[in-house]
């Protein structure tokens, strides 16, 4: 998994309705531009709520040239100066210090009211980054701006996928009662589900490992649709869904597309499945998804749905589609390395680091250093350290202390020996000397 720019991420999400698509026909691209224009967003660092058809088309062709990468911040070549005047750029500072509550509007309604500068004349934007250089810059807005009001309708299998939970019943594991959580990943076009599977928690970890096994069943989807949960906008799954090409898109809040899809595959879970399902069979987690795995096979796969067509099963209608699903092919051996995380930490001075409660020893030469672990989230280890840069810096181990007190340690080489340093004059001796020397 590579570490994208999450800049990069946010306009490939502006631009989700444009590179989602197979082929554009004439004159088709300036009119998405146009609407995606006439959106609102909640841009990262930034008080604006709608994006330029300029920009946009900047940001198309770039991804057209580059991909995700083509898409990243780049930073600006007069960074750290302002093209402003020496005087306009003092009176800027000290009428933000002097009132740490001023907007930039009142900034430059202060300077043109005394004669600083011209009306009309001070750009916000100049005044925006001289007070960001010199940290009294604050923006303050809403967090959350409503995206896309989309009705997706797919044509084919493997077009779009859609995610969601549903608070599942509590089952007795090993003596506990304990909450379920289904997460399952559901075709639009098919009504096939790509994987299901009940889950003691709803976070992104697990919303992940839904997602590999139905990669490694269903191929690669072209667009995956969210609600706006924490667990979804979760950057290791953004990165994941870049990686892989795609299309990651979040719902408006109270108003998810196909939410009643979504709806009518949960109330079938609960009516078929938890309605027949016995208890008294399981005793963890394991027992309860392999029931399910085997109803949604033998049953509900196979049996004609409603929308799909007099006769027509959800697997059925899935392999109509086979020749147009994109498998991962080549991408397949890479996968699991796509789903590894990337975390920071700080290497104590003996060598070691801490990860998800367990202790890791790394080379020796790193104490002191920030570094970059790579590791398995779904078992708790670490595989290898590298620089923030991706550049490897060598292997991880699980801390062994009863081995350690056996182990010879290494010593700092000697130096080679030289000649003594030939001693020079010392300032507390002369004067030892010329003190006394008088006193004599």
């Amino acid at each position: 998994m590579n570490n994208i720019d999450p800049v990069a991420l946010f306009r490939l999400s502006v631009l989700g309705p444009i590179v989602s698509r197979e082929r554009l026909e004439r004159g088709e691209l300036q009119l998405l531009l146009r609407q995606l224009a006439l959106q609102e967003y909640a841009i990262p660092g930034s008080r604006r709520r709608h994006i330029g058809e300029r920009t946009l088309q900047t940001w198309y062709y770039a991804w057209r040239r580059e991909g995700v990468a083509g898409l990243a911040s780049r930073p600006r070549v007069d960074t750290g100066r302002s093209k402003l005047p020496e005087a306009v750029q003092a009176a800027v500072l000290a009428a933000k210090r002097e009132n740490p509550q001023r907007s930039i509007r009142q900034i430059r309604l202060l300077l043109e009211s005394a004669g600083v500068v011209a009306r009309g004349t001070l750009s916000r934007c100049a005044v925006h980054r001289l007070l960001k250089a010199h940290g009294l810059s604050r923006i303050a807005g809403p967090a959350v701006v409503p995206q896309e009001k989309r009705s997706f309708v797919a044509e084919y299998a493997g077009s779009i996928w859609y995610g969601d939970v549903m608070h599942g019943p509590m089952f007795s594991f090993g003596g506990a009662r304990r909450k379920t959580y289904l997460v399952s990943l559901f075709d639009d076009a098919s009504r096939l589900v790509a994987h299901s599977a009940f889950c003691l928690s709803e976070t992104a970890l697990e919303i992940e490992g839904v997602l590999k096994q139905a990669l490694l069943r269903r191929g690669i989807p072209r667009m995956i649709v969210v609600d706006n949960g924490s667990a979804y906008r979760a950057a290791s799954l953004q990165t994941i869904c870049a990686d892989l090409d795609i299309r990651l898109v979040h719902c408006q809040p109270y108003q998810p597309t196909s939410k009643g899809k979504l709806e009518r595959w949960h109330r079938t879970v609960r009516d078929q499945f938890l309605a027949e399902l016995d208890a008294t069979h399981i005793r963890d987690l394991a027992d309860l998804n392999s029931r399910l795995w085997a109803w949604v096979e033998q049953v509900y796969h196979r049996e004609p749905h409603s929308s799909l067509g007099k006769d027509v099963s959800p697997l059925a209608r899935y392999q109509q589609d086979l020749p147009r699903i994109r498998a991962l092919g080549s991408l397949a051996p890479k996968l699991d390395e796509l789903f590894l995380h990337r975390v920071e930490r700080h290497v104590r001075r003996d060598g070691t680091v801490s990860y998800d409660g367990r202790v890791f020893e790394v080379p020796y030469e790193l104490s002191g250093q920030r570094v970059v672990l790579v590791v398995d989230p779904h078992a708790g280890t670490v595989i290898r350290v590298q620089n923030s840069a991706g550049q490897p810096l060598g292997a991880a181990t699980a801390l062994n202390a009863v081995a350690n007190s056996r182990r010879r340690r290494s010593k700092p080489p000697i130096e080679p020996t030289t000649a003594a340093p030939v001693p020079g004059p010392n300032l507390i001796e002369l004067t030892h000397q010329h003190h006394y020397r008088q006193e004599g």
